[in-house]
């Protein structure tokens, strides 16, 4: 919108009061000129002249009256089109943001590796040869079926606590009140069945000490591999974190500089802006030579 806002000219007040008093004057015609009409109408009752309609000729400086107002109406239209000019400059500048238009830097995508698992018992057995799991087999069934013969509860274990209670003579009742002998043959001796359980114990011994040894071997495998996967994962977790590290230092580094420059230029804008605000609140009306008499004869009045 055009205007006429200059360093030099009427302040603001000023171009206030000076449209109040044209809004004044503009008035105070049109009450002059609101009740023109063309006759006067009278009524006579004896002596009595009484007036109906008063009667108001057109002024004799009408054309006068009219141009005066329509200049009073042009000033105070300029002057307050002119206010309102710097009131929407002073705001729009104010409502002005910072727009940096540089684009931050982007953050860096971490990377990550796949980090091996540990192995289980499975892995362990896997390590045995054909024959030597064949070997596990065979001790570990050798193992099972004599231990369950001979240990505690066995077979052999319930017999050898047996022996020494079998009685030599005992009777039963084929008849009622008769008892009729029963005869009773012991065929282990308690040296037999040390002996038995002696053999037997050193056999399992063997297999056992077989079963123990693969079960070691697997052991010590599943141990020695998961070792080498913890040190592994270790590696690669140290290299996963010095990439990521270097990267996010890169990041950190180029991120302060653009913050930083961002902050200065923002600093800049808003000294600017605060400078324009400045310029636009001094800013005045100069007059336009066409409103400069209405605008001189009121300056005076108001002097």
């Amino acid at each position: 919108m055009k205007n006429s806002l200059a360093v030099k000219g009427l302040s603001m007040s000023q171009a206030q009061s000076i449209s109040n008093l044209c809004n004044q004057r503009t008035k105070d015609i049109t009450a002059s000129l609101v009740d023109i009409n063309n006759v006067e109408k009278t009524l006579t009752i004896g002596t009595e002249t009484y007036v109906e309609t008063k009667g108001n000729p057109m002024p004799g400086d009408v054309v006068n009256l009219l141009t005066a107002k329509a200049r009073l109406s042009a000033t105070q239209a300029f002057l307050m089109e002119n206010i309102k000019a710097k009131d929407t400059l002073i705001n729009s500048i104010k409502s002005e943001r910072f727009n940096y238009g540089v684009t931050a830097p982007e953050r860096p995508k971490l990377i990550s590796e796949t980090i091996p698992s540990e192995v289980g018992e499975e892995f362990g057995w896997d390590t045995l040869s054909t024959a030597e799991y064949n070997e596990y087999l065979e001790a570990e069934a050798y193992a099972a079926h004599i231990g369950q013969f001979i240990h505690k509860g066995g077979k052999l274990d319930k017999l050898r606590a047996e022996l020494p209670t079998i009685k030599t003579l005992e009777f039963i009742d084929i008849e009622e009140g008769k008892k009729t002998p029963l005869k009773i043959t012991v065929h282990h001796t308690a040296a037999n069945l040390l002996k038995t359980h002696e053999e037997l114990a050193a056999l399992h011994r063997g297999y056992e000490q077989q079963v123990n040894y693969f079960k070691s071997k697997v052991k010590n495998a599943v141990t020695t591999e998961n070792a080498r996967i913890q040190n592994e994962r270790a590696s690669i977790q140290t290299r996963v974190n010095g990439v990521n590290s270097e990267a996010a230092n890169t990041y950190k580094l180029a991120y302060d500089k653009w913050a930083g420059e961002e902050r200065t230029a923002d600093n800049e804008f808003e000294a600017k802006r605060h400078g324009r605000i400045q310029e636009a609140v001094n800013l005045r009306i100069e007059v336009a030579e066409r409103f400069q008499g209405v605008v001189d004869e009121f300056l005076n009045q108001l002097k």
